[in-house]
């Protein structure tokens, strides 16, 4: 991956875009994709568009999407000695987050913009051993912010001030990327990436493309649902991360058999429409691109669930970026997976013709 779009998405993922919470890192995404678009916006709650026209009157408009928020916490109370215990946003484990550094965003008036904390660990040699060990759950967990009161505490956050884990992104090996919001600013990237790669290829497109990076799809798909129904799209593709289960312990006979670096993950099935996954399919051949199938026979946990059931029944293909160790800070996944991914879809964009239409014929 080129040291200028490596850089663009280290920049994503190390900035915090909690669900609801994603104005920062919207704001690098639009500045990214702003040269090579004819149009960027954004609508009331913050998803972002960056579109290319071309000119012919029939053009089908294509849609790659990604979704830009990440897990996180937010202040749900205040204890009097001035610890915190916060509710989740969007699915963690809380056993995985205990001894964890967080940085919350302030809203409290005249307070400094961010406010560290812990994840409080009681330490060893203090813990009840003479019982089996208690698993945590989440409103138990307390975070030290290093206030000594509630009062004191409330001059630095408010309720409902939102936090993310303080890790971040570091390279391993020789293609690896961890991270702690790869879940799903890869989509983001790829969005942004097929973009500016289709840019530079306009006058040889017979589609419109629209980059789309969503929002709080970590709590119920809800920007994928508003893009859906404002941008009305002829086919959305949608990037998200799947699951790499070549680690160890893992049933693949339940999970699948994905293996990192195995190329990316193409659905079939379920909202995943076939003509739709046909050309993605097709698009990765004439790249010489190795995909994975992935079966899909109902839901896919991704924007793709939201989008294909409005207007009427959006065609979509989802093409996913196999990671390990999903939802937590320490998410790992290969670079080369993901610049395929957008190779995918510029070659899907290229070879489509004016005037296509995703109805099968049945009737």
């Amino acid at each position: 991956m080129e040291s200028e779009t490596l850089d663009f998405l280290r920049r994503l993922l190390d900035t915090p875009s909690p669900s609801g919470h994603e104005a920062d890192g919207q704001r690098i995404w639009v500045d990214h994709v702003r040269a090579a678009a004819d149009r960027v916006w954004n609508d009331a709650y913050g998803n972002c568009f960056a579109r290319i026209d071309c000119n012919h009157s029939d053009a089908p408009t294509v849609a790659i999407c990604g979704h830009a928020d990440e897990i996180g916490l937010m202040v749900n109370n205040i204890d009097d000695k001035g610890f915190v215990y916060c509710r989740q946003i969007g699915g963690m484990d809380p056993g995985s987050i205990v001894g964890k550094r967080i940085r919350f965003r302030s809203s409290v008036a005249g307070a400094e913009e961010t406010v560290d904390g812990v994840i409080g660990a009681t330490a060893i040699h203090l813990q009840d051993r003479s019982g089996d060990a208690k698993v945590r759950k989440l409103h138990e967990l307390f975070i030290d912010i290093g206030s000594r009161s509630r009062e004191e505490a409330l001059e630095r956050l408010n309720i409902g001030d939102a936090g993310v884990f303080t890790d971040g992104s570091m390279l391993v090996g020789e293609d690896r990327i961890v991270a702690r919001g790869l879940d799903n600013r890869i989509g983001t990237w790829a969005a942004a990436e097929s973009l500016v790669r289709l840019a530079e290829i306009r006058d040889e497109l017979q589609c419109n493309v629209v980059a789309v990076s969503t929002v709080q799809e970590e709590v119920g798909l809800h920007g994928a649902a508003m893009i859906a129904e404002g941008l009305k799209p002829d086919v959305a593709l949608v990037t998200d991360v799947g699951h790499a289960t070549d680690t160890p312990g893992i049933d693949r006979n339940r999970h699948g058999d994905f293996r990192l670096g195995g190329g990316p993950k193409i659905a079939i099935g379920g909202p995943a429409q076939p003509l739709v996954v046909e050309r993605l399919i097709a698009a990765a051949a004439s790249e010489e691109i190795t995909i994975q199938r992935t079966a899909t026979p109902g839901r896919t946990g991704t924007d793709t669930d939201a989008i294909f059931l409005r207007n009427g029944g959006i065609p979509c293909g989802l093409v996913s970026l196999p990671i390990r160790y999903m939802h937590t800070t320490v998410e790992t996944t290969s670079l080369d997976d993901l610049e395929s991914i957008a190779r995918i879809f510029v070659r899907f964009c290229r070879d489509l013709p004016a005037g296509h239409d995703f109805t099968p014929a049945i009737a």
